[in-house]
Formats: structure tokens, C-alpha cells, sequence
């Protein structure tokens, strides 16, 4: 797979340009105090936040997003490439960005105390969470902060935060209320992460933060906010998710009694989803499996007729990505439309003529960010296991998909160190159980790394 390195000179050129002479819209926000929330060191920040109460109950969601298009000039040479690389591919301490740093991390990145071109969101929620109201529009922000996760948390959780990260609970809180009922799903699954330290490669399983997930949710609403303006104008790019099907479920059940975890008759799994626990085994296994019904997701263009299925069924509503243009072509589309409709105009015909291209466009790309997350995983494991062929570790079997059905191949989680790779035995898998395996093949040339089964629970 060919990827992206180095921007071409003109690209360069043109971008270097453009972060010198920004279009900043007439409107002036810097008046509204907003702040960013991101992963330690990040610089392509492509979101700032701010919240409020209303007069008479509910909240007032300010969120900036990135305005990319006041830099990116359509069919000139920085948006050409970034049509070319479709999103951000992530390695373990680098990255291939979809615009040059001079933009993504400079003059576009809402970096603090900076005046920014955004597209200001306004989103009034009622007291119980729901939209009351949408606006987005242009305009000139500044940032005051740039903070991360585990700093904010750390002040909640000892009662020091500003009143800002408050609400940003009782918002979040309450809009994972409002899934929850809509039977949204989010899968609590340890996330493995790279990381650099002194040089060295390290790999680790990290839960999300509680700020994390409520910030996610703040994304989420943007992009149901983004969603119900392109439907109702009838123009526009979702993300969609079809609905899992029946024999999906029955699947899920059957592993779920494997496992010997309790489904109860009428429960749906949305609801059976949230009883699991990350920090158990036979857990793990069940919401792993659980993926196989959230696989599929793509995009869909539509200019008059609306899609026949536009529902993005893990969020439970229609859905469009609108919050990360740095990183992600498609947002600066979607944000494009929502200007043009919040203000009753026209949408661009440089936005409608991309549109249908779009949902290819983006399934290759998504497809390469997988691929090379995946290698650079992969190299990592490799790398670290090297030394250790013909050493055994414990695990857990999490996922069982032998080529001919067998249970022979699958997952096995090592928790310390933190990976999962192949497994293989001469019988039958045992899914969600403890086991020892032996380290067979550590190979850093092919990016392989594959385990085999040594016996069962120690």
C-alpha cells in the first residue's frame, strides 16, 4: 500500500501562502471564552468549547470548529492533495497529516490565544438534553486554553475544576441519558496504545478517561446537529450504520451463554452492552464479539432525495462527521452545507459537485488509516516480542474466527505486555478463558507475531 509522505513543493508552497493571509470572517466571538480539550501535546486542534446555561433551564453548547475552507482554495493544489490522502494516518510517535503542518498545526489549528476563522456552532439543549436549537455560522474566535484529559479529570475528581468542566459533566452525563434511551451503543472496549518513552516503544490497554467520553459526546451532538440540518435541506453526507440483523443477535446470544453471561430475555443489546466489564476476560471476549455488529459503517451523498437508510444505527439517529476538518476530508463538506443553510443560501456548487465522489473517496481512505495502524501495530509487537520466542504468557482467548470455522484460530489478549495477536491450537479455542500460550514466531521483517497454545487456565 502506497501511502502519502512528504507534501509536493507546490502543495507546500500554496499552503505556506495561504496560513499568511487567512480570511477571517466579519463576526467577532472572542468574546466567548472557549477552550480545547485534547490528548497531551496535540497541535491540530481542530475543536474549542464553551457552555452556558439559559435563562429559564437548559444549556447554550458553543463549539468552534476549524474553518479549513478559509485557507483551502477548492481545486487548488492543498485541496487536490487533501482530496488525494482523505484523512490523518496515525503511527506510534508520528503522523502522515491530510494537510501540511503549516495549516493543520499553525495558522487553521485553534491553538490558544491565537485569532481563528471557525464555524461556530450554537447548540441550545433543553433540560433534559435534547436539541432545542441549531445555528452555525462564520466567525473570528480565540481560544484561551489548551488543556488535556487526564488534567481536567484529575481536577473534578478533586472538586478544583473550573465551573466550565461542570457543565461539560452535567451536559455529558445527560446526552449519554439521551443514547441510552435512543438505544445508542458504545463499546467500552481497553484501547491498545503506543507510545515513546526515552526512545523506546511501549504498549498499554487505556480506558477513556470520564471527561473523555463526556467530550466525545459533545462531538456526537454536533454531528446529530450537523445531520438534522442536511436532512431537513435535503443535501448533504451522513454517516450510516445499518441495523444489526437477526441471526447478528442470535449470534451475540449464543456466545453470550458460552461465556456463561447472563442475557435476559427481552433485553436488547444496546442495554446488554452496558453490563459488561472491561477489566473481566470472559467481558472482553463478549465485547469483542459485539464489534461484528457495528462493522459496516460507510458515508452516503445525497442532493434531493434522501437516502433510503441514513441512520447511523450505533448512534441510534442521523449522524454526520463535522468536527474534525483538520484530520478528516469529509467535515470540511459537511460544515460547508450547514453554513449555507443555517444562513438560507445556496450550498457552494464546488460543495454539491464533490458530494457524490465523497463516499468512495473516504472508504479508501478509512480503509488505508486502518491498514497502517494496523501494520505499525503489528512492527511494534514484533519489535518487543523479538527477544522472547519460545517464552509463555498468560492471556485470555478473545475472539474465536478460524478460517474453517473450526475454533482453532482466533485472539489471544495478553495484558501484560500489552498486546493481542494471533493464536493457534490443535483443538478447539477456549473463548473468554485464561490460558497460557507460547511465543512461536516474533518476526519484526514480516510484521508478524503469532502465539500457540500451550494449555488452559494456570
Amino acid at each position: 500500500m502506497k501511502l502519502p509522505l512528504a507534501f509536493p513543493p507546490e502543495v507546500e508552497a500554496e499552503a505556506r501562502q495561504a496560513a499568511a493571509q487567512p480570511r477571517l470572517p466579519e463576526l467577532d466571538r472572542t468574546d466567548i471564552p472557549l477552550v480545547t480539550i485534547d490528548p497531551p501535546g496535540s497541535m491540530d486542534l481542530d475543536q474549542a468549547l464553551h457552555f452556558e446555561r439559559r435563562d429559564g433551564g437548559g444549556y447554550r453548547v458553543h463549539y468552534a470548529i476549524a474553518d479549513v475552507a478559509a485557507f483551502v482554495a477548492p481545486g487548488g493544489a492543498v485541496d487536490a492533495e487533501a482530496h488525494r490522502r482523505g484523512e490523518t494516518l496515525y503511527g506510534a510517535d508520528s503522523r502522515i497529516p491530510l494537510h501540511p503542518p503549516v495549516l493543520s498545526e499553525g495558522a487553521a489549528s485553534l491553538l490558544p490565544d491565537q485569532l481563528r476563522p471557525a464555524l461556530l456552532w450554537t447548540i441550545d439543549l433543553d433540560t433534559s438534553g435534547e436539541i432545542a436549537a441549531i445555528d452555525v455560522r462564520r466567525a473570528r474566535v480565540k481560544s484561551r486554553a489548551r488543556l488535556d484529559y487526564a488534567g481536567v479529570q484529575q481536577q473534578l475528581d478533586a472538586g478544583t475544576a473550573d465551573p466550565l468542566w461542570t457543565l461539560l459533566r452535567e451536559v455529558g452525563e445527560l446526552r449519554q441519558r439521551r443514547e441510552q434511551a435512543r438505544g445508542g451503543v458504545s463499546l467500552a472496549l481497553p484501547e491498545q496504545e503506543i507510545s515513546v518513552v526515552d526512545g523506546q516503544w511501549q504498549l498499554a490497554y487505556r480506558a477513556n478517561h470520564p471527561d473523555e467520553d463526556w467530550n466525545a459526546q459533545i462531538s456526537l451532538l454536533t454531528g446529530m446537529a450537523a445531520a438534522q440540518l442536511m436532512v431537513k435541506g435535503k443535501v448533504g453526507i451522513l454517516r450510516t450504520l445499518p441495523p444489526p440483523q437477526p441471526q447478528d443477535i442470535a449470534r451475540l446470544k449464543r456466545t453470550a451463554q458460552a461465556l456463561a453471561i447472563a442475557w435476559p430475555d427481552g433485553q436488547g443489546y444496546p442495554d446488554f452492552i452496558r453490563t459488561l466489564d472491561p477489566s473481566k476476560d470472559t467481558h472482553v471476549a463478549m465485547l469483542t464479539a459485539c464489534t461484528t455488529v457495528l462493522r459496516g459503517a460507510g458515508y452516503v451523498a445525497f442532493d434531493g432525495d434522501l437516502p433510503a437508510q441514513p441512520v447511523q444505527s450505533a448512534v441510534a439517529a442521523e449522524y454526520a462527521h463535522a468536527t474534525a476538518p483538520l484530520r478528516r476530508l469529509v467535515d470540511r463538506y459537511v460544515g460547508e452545507v450547514c453554513v449555507a443553510l443555517c444562513a438560507n443560501q445556496p450550498v457552494p456548487d464546488w460543495v454539491r459537485a464533490a458530494l457524490p465522489a465523497l463516499p468512495g473517496l473516504m472508504a479508501e481512505a478509512d480503509h488505508r488509516a486502518k491498514h497502517y495502524e494496523r501494520k505499525v501495530t503489528d512492527l511494534v509487537e514484533a519489535v518487543l516480542l523479538a527477544p522472547n520466542v519460545g517464552e509463555t504468557f498468560q492471556g485470555a482467548i478473545v475472539e474465536i474466527n478460524g478460517a474453517h470455522g473450526d475454533g482453532h484460530e482466533g485472539v489471544v489478549m495478553l495484558r501484560d505486555p500489552a498486546i493481542e495477536a494471533r493464536v493457534n491450537s490443535p483443538t478447539a479455542l477456549p473463548l473468554g478463558q485464561e490460558v497460557v500460550v507460547r511465543l512461536a514466531v516474533a518476526d519484526p521483517a514480516q510484521r508478524q507475531v503469532r502465539f500457540e497454545l500451550e494449555s488452559g487456565a494456570p
